[in-house]
């Protein structure tokens, strides 16, 4: 596999200004293209998930992030007997085929319940759990992906950059949702989504083109730990839980990502309860949802292709990963002084740009300091299981939190952000300790 770029390729000023180097663009605007069609496909969704919970009933949430974990548990020991048994030229376009494949079929569900074939609530349900593992699942693997074919040099230059193609699908699918919602109903965006996920297969297979050329033209200069695409990963179905367990560096991103759900858990719930009082049409609230989406992802278009880069370069990983708690201290404490749905909304525009703008590519760049099997199992088992774990024990703790209200949560949030942000510090310097250790 090849860890540096071989054949060189002309640059506009415009690509050294955002770090790529000669060699690089078409891998890059690949992965771009890749991401973009994955977020593309997801947020045209998410809305209509949001909605889904409205409809389920908003005291129902917990039960619905408690579904979603126990499908993770069984989704991810075959996910890691997959990726131990086919080697991931194989594996990751049917991932893809896959989830494409249960879109249409949510799609032919919800037509027919629209017909009165049968009640919406079920599906409702079943559609929000999907969608939640549907959404980790997919970007999981796609960093793995992206870890797996950069170098870690290669990774602080240009994760923000493709990054910025999953915000621009992430812009793109909540205004197309928005749009189209209620002239053509929300059902019928599902077919557009997979046909997004069918085009990623294609970014795929571009990818593993240019990374069979750029390795025979550069076999001489692989890392130490890589191998050839084709081979095959190996090891335990269950190898992501004991890596995170027995390595520090796993499980203290483990618990941070618990501290961060566990915050972003009393946004949601806050957000569903007040948009469901204010909107009665499940395509009305998709609608409200989508705009927000639409302003965060903007939002965090910009970090990911202009500021990322430049903060991990000049402040460090873990001032990079600080950002985010830092910012949620500020915010809670603004929203404990003031609780009302403006002060909610803006927290949660803010801390969705910075977690997609800052937090999330700097968090992909720590697996490129890993081995390969942690890349796929580590990451996919924090990355799933272990977030939507997270989700159910905020959802949880919210419920039985609310008595408190929006003031007594926020308070609890603080010193909650204040440990994540300490987390983020150490993990930073972890990182920086294995950057040195690992050869480029």
């Amino acid at each position: 596999m090849a860890r540096t770029i071989g054949q060189s390729a002309p640059l506009t000023a415009f690509s050294r200004f955002l770090g790529i180097e000669a060699g690089e663009l078409p891998a890059v605007a690949w992965s771009f293209v890749y991401f973009f069609c994955l977020m593309s496909a997801y947020y045209m969704l998410r809305s209509v998930r949001e909605a889904m919970a409205i409809v389920s009933g908003v005291e129902n949430i917990p039960w619905l992030f408690t579904g979603t974990f126990f499908l993770m548990l069984l989704a991810t020991p075959v996910f890691g007997w997959v990726t131990s048994r086919f080697p991931r030229r194989q594996f990751l376009p049917w991932v893809l085929y896959f989830f494409a494949a249960n879109i249409l079929l949510f799609f032919a569900a919800f037509t027919a319940a629209k017909y009165n074939v049968f009640g919406p609530l079920w599906i409702s349900r079943l559609f929000f759990v999907w969608l939640s593992v549907f959404n980790l699942f997919i970007v999981s693997v796609f960093w793995s992906f992206m870890a797996d074919i950069y170098s870690k040099d290669q990774s602080q230059r240009l994760f923000g950059v493709i990054s910025a193609g999953g915000s621009t699908g992430a812009l793109l699918g909540p205004l197309m949702t928005s749009v189209l919602v209620i002239p053509i109903g929300f059902e019928n965006l599902l077919p557009l989504s997979a046909l997004l996920l069918l085009f990623a297969v294609y970014c795929v297979h571009r990818l593993r083109a240019w990374e069979n050329r750029t390795a025979s033209a550069k076999a001489s200069i692989q890392a130490p730990e890589s191998a050839p695409a084709g081979e095959l990963i190996g090891g335990s179905a269950w190898a992501g839980l004991g890596l995170t367990i027995n390595t520090p560096f796993f499980s203290v991103i483990a618990i941070a990502m618990v501290c961060a759900n566990f915050l972003g858990g009393a946004l949601y719930m806050y957000m569903a309860q007040l948009v469901g009082d204010a909107y009665e049409s499940t395509d009305k609230q998709t609608q409200v949802f989508a705009l927000m989406d639409a302003m965060t992802n903007a939002l965090s278009f910009i970090g990911q292709l202009l500021l990322v880069k430049q903060s991990v370069r000049h402040l460090g990983m873990g001032p990079t990963l600080a950002l985010l708690p830092l910012a949620s201290i500020i915010g809670f404490a603004l929203l404990a002084i003031n609780p009302v749905f403006i002060v909610m909304a803006v927290l949660q525009v803010l801390r969705r740009s910075l977690t997609f703008g800052f937090a999330k590519p700097a968090s992909d760049m720590l697996y490129s300091v890993v081995s390969k099997e942690a890349k796929y199992k580590a990451k996919n088992f924090i990355d799933t299981t272990v977030y939507r774990g997270g989700d159910v024990f905020a959802t949880w703790s919210i419920k039985y939190l609310m008595a408190f209200g929006i003031t007594g949560v926020s308070l609890i949030c603080i010193p909650i952000a204040v440990i994540w942000t300490a987390l983020s510090l150490w993990i930073g310097r972890e990182y920086r300790r294995r950057y040195w250790a690992v050869g480029s």
